[in-house]
């Protein structure tokens, strides 16, 4: 089993999508509890940080272009470091589970994301690791709207709940490998 040696957290760059259901991986970012300051500079058409997690060098990258743009800063990135697909982990909303569910997974279907779809088309498989962070289904609303929107004011309480939770599977997949 390879090491994660690149990080990739979806999300739209912009004030207004800021604290969005889609964005919920840039917020998983002030949870995890990386051996030193991410020190983030802007290349690969995003910005990106090198730093330690459970004592292990990993490259951090939020892309800053909009979601179904995402695979083109990994493609930056991942080829100005030289990382394999095996060694990258990709951090994304999921609409198939429920808010506050986070889970590991490896391969299969991308869910009609759009961050996916481009991240799958740049790495040439669905075959790479992910952590899913739940924002559920909405109720009759356009999903577009909806990926877009904030969260409710009850999820928003939960929310550090469930960052720490994504947090905690992170640093345990990291003393894992």
């Amino acid at each position: 089993m390879k090491p994660i040696r690149l990080i990739c957290f979806l999300g739209n760059p912009g004030r207004e999508y800021e604290y969005s259901r889609h964005n919920a991986p840039w917020m998983l970012i002030e949870y995890i509890p990386f051996d030193t300051v991410p020190v983030w500079r802007n290349k690969f058409k995003g910005v990106f940080a090198k730093t330690g997690l459970q004592h292990r060098q990993v490259v951090l990258l939020k892309p800053e272009v909009y979601m179904n743009k995402s695979g083109e800063s990994l493609r930056l990135c991942m080829t100005f470091f030289k990382i394999p697909r095996e060694e990258i982990l990709v951090v994304h909303d999921d609409l198939e589970l429920p808010f506050g569910d986070v889970r590991i997974k490896h391969g299969n279907g991308l869910g009609g994301h759009n961050g996916l779809r481009s991240v799958s088309a740049v790495l040439g498989s669905r075959e790479f690791h992910r952590l899913r962070i739940g924002i559920g289904r909405p109720d009759g609303e356009p999903v577009s709207s909806y990926v877009l929107s904030r969260f409710s004011r009850e999820e928003e309480a939960e929310l550090p709940d469930v960052m720490v939770k994504g947090a905690g599977l992170l640093t345990e997949l990291f003393r894992k490998r």
